[in-house]
């Protein structure tokens, strides 16, 4: 079977990494796959949500370190080491990277065990459902590394300096209770209903007009380095471009209507 799974219903694309055997281990294969994966359920107007979660037991445990000891996995840096010398991965081709750049809002499932890589992937998606049994493990110091795909960024940005010091430096597990109270994942969920759960939120946010929901996520992205004034020209900007899609006037009629709206993304 495929390393990476994609499937796509009901405007939501469900992307599943798949070496439960290895605890979805990242390979320089799944790197890529996801990558492009991301960037196909990005492009396509049929999809409106994204769910990523992990086959098995576990969410993922990381870049697979068994293949770089080996000298056929990825390296430190982002470089990958196949025979016949080292390869770079361009920066703009990791799945972190594409996860913070793509207008899709992405909720992660979070299944079981998240460590290093594994970590930091769930934390680029937009929001994060956590299994009961599920742990976040931020080991990074004890392996004498960082965050290296933008847990360094996202961090204090989710829970604050301190408490971002505190994950990291301490680099304690993180049980599906104490994540939540962290304010790292949006909801704990019996295992058992996680995929039920997340296909019930995705299947919310696929309900809604998609022009203003990728609006919406590319706003809150570049409000993080805009000042008020320049961000609220770009909400105005966008607004204007709102108005004059048909989701508008779908969304004005069924108010008026008192009914569902339907949504065309148009």
């Amino acid at each position: 079977m495929p390393d990476l799974l994609y499937d796509k219903s009901d405007h939501v694309a469900v992307i599943t990494l798949n070496r439960p055997e290895r605890r979805n281990a990242i390979s320089v294969a799944m790197l890529e796959a996801l990558h492009e994966a991301l960037l196909d359920a990005d492009r396509d107007d049929a999809v409106r949500a994204v769910i990523l979660t992990g086959a098995g037991r576990g969410f993922c445990s990381g870049l697979d370190i068994k293949d770089a000891v080996e000298g056929k996995g990825i390296g430190g840096a982002g470089a990958l080491a196949p025979t016949g010398g080292a390869v770079h991965i361009r920066t703009r081709e990791l799945p972190t990277v594409t996860l913070h750049e793509m207008d899709t809002p992405v909720l992660c499932a979070i299944n079981g065990a998240a460590a290093g890589y594994g970590l930091d992937l769930a934390l680029g998606c937009d929001m994060r459902l956590m299994s009961d049994t599920a742990r976040l493990l931020p080991g990074f110091a004890r392996r004498g590394i960082v965050p290296e795909s933008g847990g360094t960024w996202y961090l204090p940005r989710l829970v604050g300096w301190a408490k971002a010091c505190e994950i990291g430096f301490l680099g304690d597990e993180l049980p599906a209770e104490r994540a939540l109270a962290l304010g790292l994942v949006n909801a704990v969920v019996a295992a058992d209903d996680l995929l039920d759960e997340a296909h019930r939120w995705a299947a919310k946010i696929a309900a809604n007009a998609p022009l203003a929901i990728r609006a919406m996520k590319r706003l809150f992205r570049h409000g993080l380095s805009e000042d008020f004034d320049a961000h609220s020209h770009h909400v105005l900007m966008q607004l204007m471009l709102l108005f004059r899609s048909q989701d508008f006037q779908e969304g004005l009629m069924s108010f008026l209507e008192k009914r569902e709206p339907k949504f065309s993304g148009r």
